[in-house]
């Protein structure tokens, strides 16, 4: 009955879907702010998710003595006062009378009745808490994240937000048959045993919560998933491989595309170096003819063997040549090599 009228008042006030009623009222202390619960699938063919009480909170499985210092902020939601009938014939009304145990004899609907007054919300201050967890990590020993960890379809959630009665709380069920003036037309003249359920709980009695869940890295660090988009879980090991192995992809691929933009970069300055050559008179740029110039040899003369010219070959082909100055050293090479035209009048003007 109690778990009946929580989905009821869920489903009414609403809150986007966030909003999970308590299931049992004998676990109603237990979805405290900052406390943790367990979410599970059920299965394939209920796209719900169960949600399990722990006796734990999130500093209980943080490493360190340190209280967790984000303030939890509470104000009055609204008052709540709930008249509905359900029929028997219905998944919710075989739920309740399995729950209550109501005689149903010769009725065909269930009046319920909520009477939760003045609610409050206790909710978690987000951005306080986001700023701690950055310096906090998870302990693996503890046996909660133990017995998470090895099973894959459970997610670690923390409550932060809970809503709460105010004051002392009944709950009620009559069974009857439907009428035409009237939402019921009770039998009171047969009245019998049995008919009549109710229930009274304390105040301060959770009746729904939110979570945001926990998504654990390798190393103890941990995020809070704050969005339905981002999802909770524990950070495997094949997942931290393949993550590494896309990082280093990208940085190779970061790296080629470096290393092709230089070399684009030098072949358009020797194509500029190369026009120039030709685009000027022959007096002009032949200056290994002049007197007291470097003088081009044949390396092959000095048992030099052919290689790339240092201005042309070393773009995307690598043009070779077999001459070459011995006035002219690079890197501590006492000659370089480079093509009888242009390429060997080209360097010269440019050491000028």
């Amino acid at each position: 009955m109690f778990a009946a009228a929580t989905k009821s008042f869920v489903k009414q006030v609403g809150d986007g879907g966030r909003l999970v009623p308590v299931p049992s009222l004998s676990e109603a202390d237990k979805y405290q702010p900052l406390s943790l619960v367990v979410k599970k699938k059920r299965c394939f063919l209920f796209p719900r998710y169960k949600f399990t009480s722990t006796p734990f909170t999130l500093k209980d499985v943080l490493l360190g003595d340190r209280e967790i210092s984000a303030g939890i902020s509470s104000y009055q939601l609204l008052n709540y006062e709930d008249e509905s009938d359900v029929s028997l014939y219905g998944r919710r009304g075989n739920h309740i009378v399995n729950d209550v145990g109501i005689n149903v004899a010769g009725s065909d609907s269930i009046a319920v009745k909520a009477s939760f007054g003045i609610v409050t919300k206790h909710e978690v201050e987000v951005s306080t808490l986001l700023k701690e967890i950055t310096t906090r990590k998870i302990n693996f020993d503890h046996s909660l994240i133990r017995q998470s960890r090895n099973s894959r379809k459970a997610v670690l959630c923390v409550v932060m937000e809970s809503i709460r009665t105010t004051r002392q709380c009944s709950l009620s069920v009559h069974a009857g048959i439907r009428g035409e003036a009237m939402r019921f037309h009770f039998m009171d003249e047969q009245n019998p045993k049995g008919r009549d359920k109710a229930i009274v709980f304390p105040a301060h009695t959770t009746i729904a919560f939110s979570v945001f869940e926990l998504f654990i890295y390798l190393d103890g660090a941990f995020d809070l998933c704050v969005t339905s988009v981002s999802k909770g879980g524990f950070e495997r090991e094949e997942t931290a491989t393949f993550a590494l192995l896309y990082r280093l992809r990208n940085i190779l691929f970061e790296r080629n595309r470096r290393v092709m933009d230089a070399i684009s970069r030098s072949q358009l300055y020797l194509d500029d170096l190369f026009s120039d050559y030709y685009d000027k008179p022959l007096r002009m740029t032949d200056i290994s003819l002049k007197e007291g110039t470097h003088i081009r040899v044949n390396l092959l003369n000095h048992n030099i063997p052919k290689g790339p010219c240092i201005l042309c070959g070393m773009g995307n082909f690598k043009r070779e040549t077999v001459y070459g100055c011995f006035q002219c050293s690079v890197d501590g090479q006492k000659y370089v090599r480079l093509h009888a035209v242009p390429c060997f009048d080209v360097w010269h003007k440019r050491m000028k």
